[in-house]
């Protein structure tokens, strides 16, 4: 059976990739990963402001790069969350050098100016890729939000601009309050099989309609978020929560359930069923979303979580 597939143009043997997350900050943790094998590893990522606020932890993490590239044939991608467009550049620069097998920017900014326009935002993302391409020859890939009014032109831009692939889609963590010390305090939340939706349909919306490569990310858990995904189009499918809560090994339970779930359909390749529910196959995109939208709000609501 056949489980290989293409990523960024990095050959893959399966499309389970563990992405960025406290697991790849270390050399022991990706090993783990490793062991547990993971097609690729998105290794931990790089902030400005803390390479800022203490410059040895650059020269760390460059040697957890380092380290892990010389571990075996599994491509390792360096994660960068940048602040200024200077910034990018020289970051990526040296994630290159330190052998980074392709480079995902983390595309992370909360646009708090009320006089900052959609289209400023947009056409600095852009901008940033475009810098980054001049001065690093790996393949980069894109995480970006949803929160765009098109994401699909986003996408597009994106793809035109230099992007070999896109991640869909970045988890904006937003804080809570605390009622005792009336402070604001951090809320992480790990993802659940819920969480699989928006990605999912934006993923179906952009199969077969952009030269990229497309990763999906959020709430996969099992191997039936990661069918799902690929039925869709998707060419990887990453987990962070599940190994952070199950551990490294639930990343080996994902793969043996794919495998099993294709021998019992009687696939012997991803590409016998990747894709099928994209919606490049269909005449007319809008009125086939906005029929679904309308059985969804007269369907039986779902008090199972979902």
């Amino acid at each position: 059976m056949d489980l290989s597939t293409r990523y960024l143009g990095l050959e893959l043997k399966h499309p389970i990739v563990a992405s960025a997350s406290p697991l790849t900050r270390d050399i022991d943790g990706i090993r783990k990963l490793l062991d547990a094998e993971a097609a690729a590893i998105v290794v931990a990522s790089v902030f400005e402001e803390d390479i800022a606020a203490d410059h040895a932890a650059l020269d760390e993490r460059l040697e957890t790069l380092r380290l892990a590239s010389k571990q075996g044939d599994v491509p390792i991608i360096a994660s960068l969350n940048g602040a200024t467009q200077g910034g990018w550049v020289d970051f990526a620069t040296r994630l290159q050098d330190a052998g980074a097998s392709a480079i995902e920017l983390d595309l992370y900014r909360v646009p708090s100016d009320i006089n900052e326009s959609g289209l400023t935002v947009e056409q600095s993302y852009v901008n940033i890729l475009r810098a980054v391409k001049e001065k690093v020859e790996v393949p980069i890939a894109v995480k970006l939000s949803p929160y765009f009014s098109a994401p699909g032109n986003m996408a597009k831009k994106l793809v035109e601009a230099g992007a070999a692939g896109l991640v869909l889609f970045n988890r904006f963590y937003e804080g809570d309050i605390d009622l005792d010390s009336m402070l604001m305090k951090p809320e992480f939340r790990l993802s659940t099989p819920c969480d699989i939706q928006l990605p999912l349909m934006w993923i179906s919306l952009l199969s077969g309609r952009l030269q990229a490569s497309l990763a999906a990310t959020s709430g996969v858990w099992t191997y039936k978020e990661a069918v799902k995904y690929l039925i869709v189009g998707a060419d990887a499918v990453a987990t962070t929560s599940s190994l952070l809560k199950e551990g490294p090994q639930n990343l080996g339970r994902i793969v043996d359930g794919l495998r099993k779930w294709m021998e019992s359909r009687g696939y012997n390749s991803l590409d016998a069923f990747k894709g099928r529910y994209a919606a490049a196959h269909l005449e007319c995109p809008d009125a086939f979303m906005r029929c679904h939208y309308s059985d969804i709000l007269t369907s039986e609501p779902n008090d199972q979580g979902c």
